[in-house]
C-alpha cells in the first residue's frame, strides 16, 4: 500500500467505506480500498487478449485498452500505458521495505497495482503497469459494465 492511505485525498467519486463494502466483494475491497494484491496467476484478465477496454471495478472509469496489454510473464495483467495519462494517478509506495510506484484510479482513488520501468520490455514506453484483475472490468465494446458513481 502507498504511504498515503486510500481514501484520504479528495476524488471526483467520493463513497463511504460502508458503501464500498456493499458494492465490492471482500477480495475486491481488500485490493481496491486497502491496497492489497491478488495472488499471482489467479486473476481472470492475466491472459485475456480480446479487444476492448479495461475499466475501474470501483467506479467504471476507463483505464486501459487491450491494445496496450502485453504478456509480461509476471502473474498479473500488464499494460504499457494507461488509456489516457490522467486516467490514473501515480504515488510513491515505500511499503515492504522497497520503493515502488503505486497506480490508483484518478476518479475514485482505488488501488490498481504498480508501475515499473526500465525492465527492457519491447514496448513503446518500457513501462509495465502491473494491475490486479480484481480491480478491473473488461468490456469488448468500450462501455464499462462496472459500477458507476
Amino acid at each position: 500500500m502507498s504511504t498515503e492511505p486510500i481514501g484520504t485525498r479528495p476524488y471526483p467519486v467520493a463513497i463511504s467505506a460502508e458503501e464500498w463494502r456493499r458494492r465490492l466483494s471482500p477480495a475486491e475491497f481488500q485490493v481496491l480500498r486497502e491496497g492489497g494484491t491478488e495472488r499471482p496467476g489467479t486473476g481472470e484478465y492475466e491472459e485475456v487478449r480480446e479487444a476492448g477496454t479495461y475499466a475501474c471495478k470501483g467506479c467504471g472509469a476507463e483505464l486501459f485498452t487491450a491494445e496496450t496489454q502485453f504478456d509480461a510473464h509476471c502473474g498479473w495483467p500488464a499494460f504499457y500505458a494507461p488509456q489516457e495519462n490522467d486516467a490514473v494517478e501515480l504515488l510513491e509506495d515505500t511499503s515492504l521495505g522497497m520503493r515502488r510506484i503505486e497506480v490508483r484510479c484518478a476518479r475514485c482513488g482505488s488501488h490498481l497495482g504498480h508501475v515499473f520501468e526500465g525492465e527492457g520490455f519491447p514496448t513503446p514506453t518500457d513501462q509495465r503497469y502491473c494491475i490486479n484483475s480484481l480491480s478491473l472490468v473488461h468490456s469488448d465494446d468500450a462501455e464499462s459494465d462496472g459500477p458507476t458513481a
